[in-house]
């Protein structure tokens, strides 16, 4: 039977990890939902696809990541040092790098609900395995995690994709793909559907409630501009083509209302010369997330960030807006031996920029676009500022930095000395926007006069009000499937009402 010859109970827009959470938590009210994904199947996740799966949750200790990993061996768990995040680490954090703009309601449903949505999210089938290497480095024969996301998915964001798909499949979800939802249905009693673009044609699909969990805009050049300013219709694009807004337009012309930073975005380092945007085969090699070890400098041959301001988890989703601004909207990373051992597995892949060399001298003059006598001057300025009285360690803010240097290197200041030397281009990568609609703590969305509207629901990049100025990282997929469990939830509910 087509879509659109009868009525769902609940019809969710978007393909990804906000999208499948909400279609399995309203299924498990009872609904019957219908699942509309632009993408074709090869390509459906949303930008889900295209993350590598780590996840920020609150958790109190070494025994709630084993209930959720059941595949740790007695020996990872003795050699692990998982620590704690709890509720007030997670809240600390949202506080201090949102400038503590978070939505107070939203940031205590992110905080408190995901601990139990990670074990709803095991339940549904997701795996989950420790993060070593990339949370944790080993010293003294132990792996110590840090930055609160000691968790990532099985086979990454492909890996959990697949498993949400797989829970969706059974429990009857339906879904149907390459379907370009362009418009909402609704009139002065709440929304009542979608129009979509299915097969070659414009369709009228009906439906008790409507959940929107289909992204942001930053796959669209034009709305980057509009919106996050100059120059970032020049950023790379590191998920799907497919968020381009469509979601915000149907939801803004109905008269939704906007909410959060719209002028903000996650944005990160990432390799200069990456498709324009994501590949599912080779995105996760664009990365370029070990620059806390690194400095790194502009085309005029100057530092221009501190790279060691915080642990990364707390900087990559805003040094990619610093990158932009610079010259030709690039910069380089510049390594040497001692730290190449602490790079992540991206950077040994061939599809990187890097040239390296045996003397600095020979390395300046290697890294195109760049003022080379300047670059050399920077680095032995930085050389001569690190402070060599302080030990270094890579699992800490180890307060390793300089002196004197109008930019500072705060923590995991190491000269720069040793060869080989390593350095790789870099430019500015966009995630995802931060600016969403508002919805109610139930995930209804509201209007410009604060009125719910009724049949609509909003989950993922499409809430605002979370992320301001930058990210914790790891907390996207987990705000994403926190608000589609509510969402998808909430749906359901007002379905099953509707029903009578």
């Amino acid at each position: 039977m087509s879509p659109e010859a009868i009525i769902h109970d609940v019809v969710i827009v978007g393909g990804g990890n906000a999208a499948l959470c909400a279609a399995l938590s309203a299924a498990e009210q009872g609904a019957s939902v219908l699942l509309l994904e632009r993408a074709p199947l090869e390509q459906r996740g949303g930008n889900s696809a295209y993350t590598d799966g780590k996840v920020r949750f609150a958790y109190d200790g070494e025994a709630d990541i084993v209930a959720l990993c059941d595949d740790l061996t007695p020996e990872e768990i003795a050699s692990s040092d998982f620590g704690s995040y709890t509720d007030s680490d997670f809240f600390d954090d949202m506080a201090r790098i949102t400038q503590h703009r978070t939505d107070p309601d939203l940031c205590e449903i992110l905080v408190t609900r995901s601990n139990e949505t990670m074990r709803w999210m095991k339940a549904q089938g997701v795996k989950f395995q420790p993060n070593y290497g990339r949370q944790a480095y080993k010293t003294d024969g132990r792996f110590k995690f840090w930055g609160g996301a000691p968790l990532n998915t099985w086979g990454g964001g492909p890996g959990l994709v697949e498993a949400l798909y797989k829970a969706a499949a059974k429990k009857g979800v339906r879904i149907v793909y390459d379907a370009w939802v362009r418009d909402l249905i609704h009139d002065v009693d709440g929304v009542s559907g979608v129009t979509a673009r299915i097969d070659g044609r414009m369709v009228d699909i009906r439906a008790r409630a409507v959940v929107l969990a289909c992204g942001g805009f930053e796959a669209n050049a034009e709305w980057r501009t509009r919106y996050l300013g100059k120059g970032w219709d020049l950023a790379k694009v590191r998920g799907t083509r497919y968020n381009q807004g469509d979601g915000l337009a149907m939801a803004l012309k109905i008269g939704a209302q906007p909410y959060g930073h719209w002028s903000g975005c996650h944005a990160v380092g990432w390799e200069r010369y990456a498709t324009d945007f994501g590949d599912l085969d080779i995105t996760p090699h664009f990365q370029r997330h070990s620059y806390t070890f690194s400095i790194m400098v502009n085309g005029q041959g100057k530092r221009f960030l501190d790279e060691g301001a915080d642990i990364r988890n707390y900087t990559y989703a805003k040094y990619g807006h610093l990158i932009l601004e610079q010259p030709g909207q690039f910069a380089w990373q510049i390594y040497d031996a001692k730290v190449t051992h602490l790079l992540l597995d991206e950077y040994r892949t061939r599809h990187v920029t890097k040239v390296q060399a045996d003397t600095l001298e020979e390395l300046v003059r290697k890294l195109d676009d760049v003022d080379p006598d300047a670059c050399l001057k920077t680095i032995h300025e930085y050389n001569a500022a690190v402070d060599d009285g302080v030990r270094f360690d890579p699992n800490i803010k180890d307060g390793k930095g300089t002196r004197g240097l109008p930019v500072p290197k705060s923590n995991w200041a190491l000269t720069i000395d040793q060869p080989p030397f390593q350095a790789y281009a870099i430019t500015c990568g966009v995630t995802f926007t931060f600016g969403g609609l508002k919805i109610s703590n139930d995930g209804e969305v509201m209007n410009t006069g604060d009125e719910v509207i009724r049949g609509l629901y909003a989950a993922g990049e499409m809430v605002g009000g979370i992320f301001y100025f930058n990210y914790p990282g790891a907390s996207g997929l987990t705000s994403g499937a926190v608000f589609g469990r509510l969402a998808g939830g909430s749906a359901g509910r007002y379905a099953a009402h509707a029903r009578g």
